[in-house]
């Protein structure tokens, strides 16, 4: 029996077993994928992750193995079209080095198996598919098929980090809160003729966002959403077409777009599960929530989820029911504040009309002068909501 089984081996799964490395407990872990540079969630996406992700991480010995190591946001920059004013926060104005960093998702997830494979009290089920899972208060499991052959793994806590679409979720009965908001989201590597200089702009239209990400050498990550019914016609365009497109909706900020990368594009919805413990189960990351992507936040507060669960493992016995209640209490502040942020913000954004413009342009202008006003927004980006986690307290 595993003191405590993983489902799911992608980002925050295995930032889970690397943190459960020295806790002295029987870990196994299941992923479906084998591990390879093009595993699925392991691609091209840039990743804007929190100082206190970065720490974290650090602490993991993760940081150690990025291939390419991070770009610093120095600068974050966020406007909107049609509104007036902006927020343009620098972070040496508040004696930071940087507000977080930019990596490809390939190079965190490739950090991450190569830290995962080095882990000794960890058991790998991989390539395994999960065929049931069975919750129950003193000895959950899991029936699954490794090598062609079916095991049934039990366990003293089941962590559900098995995606959007969770099977953990789905056998403890937990509805969610779902929203389509009728929109994809293009992503690519778009060069320009300016140094990006660690700034990160993020600028609103009625049509959706468009972000762009700090790379070494000019480069940017770019986000760009686009309404549903368009997609076709925004996926048939060339790279020079597209590149168009893009300045038209971001504008001139960054420089002239001299080049585009290869794109991709996905869906933005959000599902949010109306609990995230169960008999014997617990549930992070995206099979939590899966949130719109405005604020980056979706990664870094999986990585919460995960250490904030191993923090209660320090103060709960594994099988007690405070461990459940306090494993909830404790993502409570930070999760609800992040969902209200990301979806809040997604919707006002879009919102036309003029009332809607001068309330925007009134707190664009109030946040760009006042830093009190700023304050928030600072801790969020940097990932300090809420319970903070004992591993990145060190950083504020």
């Amino acid at each position: 029996m595993h003191d405590i089984l993983i489902l799911g081996g992608g980002l925050v799964g295995n930032s889970l077993a690397c943190a459960l490395d020295n806790s002295g407990l029987k870990v196994g872990l299941v992923e479906a994928s084998m591990p390879a540079i093009g595993a699925p969630g392991f691609n091209e996406r840039k990743l804007a992750l929190s100082a206190a992700s970065l720490m974290a991480l650090q602490h993991l010995s993760v940081v150690q193995k990025f291939a390419n190591g991070f770009s610093a946001i120095r600068r974050i920059h966020i406007s909107r079209v049609g509104d007036f004013g902006c927020v343009d926060i620098l972070a040496k104005d508040y004696d930071r080095e940087y507000f977080g960093g930019v990596v490809l998702a390939r190079d965190l997830g490739v950090a991450l198996e190569t830290r995962v494979a080095e882990l000794k009290n960890l058991t790998l089920y991989r390539p395994a598919k999960v065929l049931q899972v069975e919750p129950h208060p003193a000895s959950p499991s899991v029936l699954i098929e490794c090598e062609g052959k079916q095991q049934r793994l039990s366990a003293k806590m089941i962590v559900g980090a098995d995606g959007t679409r969770s099977m953990v979720r789905a056998a403890l009965n937990i509805e969610t809160l779902d929203f389509d908001y009728r929109q994809h989201l293009f992503v690519c590597t778009l060069q320009t003729d300016q140094v990006s200089e660690g700034t990160a702009f993020e600028r609103f239209s009625s049509q959706g966002p468009v972000a762009l990400l700090p790379m070494p050498g000019g480069q940017y990550g770019a986000i760009c959403g686009v309404a549903s019914d368009e997609v076709s016609q925004v996926e048939a365009m060339n790279d020079v077409q597209y590149g168009d497109y893009f300045q038209q909706r971001f504008g001139w900020r960054a420089g002239r777009i001299k080049k585009v990368g290869a794109r991709t594009h996905y869906p933005l919805n959000k599902v949010v599960a109306k609990e995230i413990v169960g008999p014997g189960c617990i549930l992070m990351g995206n099979a939590a929530q899966t949130i719109h992507p405005i604020g980056a936040q979706g990664f870094n507060l999986g990585l919460r989820d995960a250490l904030s669960f191993v923090e209660c493992l320090q103060e709960h016995d594994l099988q007690s029911t405070g461990l459940l209640s306090g494993y909830k209490e404790s993502r409570r502040e930070d999760r609800e504040q992040t969902i209200a942020m990301s979806d809040g913000l997604a919707r006002f954004t879009s919102q036309q009309g003029t009332l809607a413009s001068a309330m925007r342009s009134l707190g664009f202008m109030g946040l760009g002068i006042n830093r009190d006003l700023q304050m928030p927004i600072i801790n969020g980006a940097m990932g300090f909501r809420g319970k903070i986690p004992m591993l990145v307290r060190g950083y504020q």
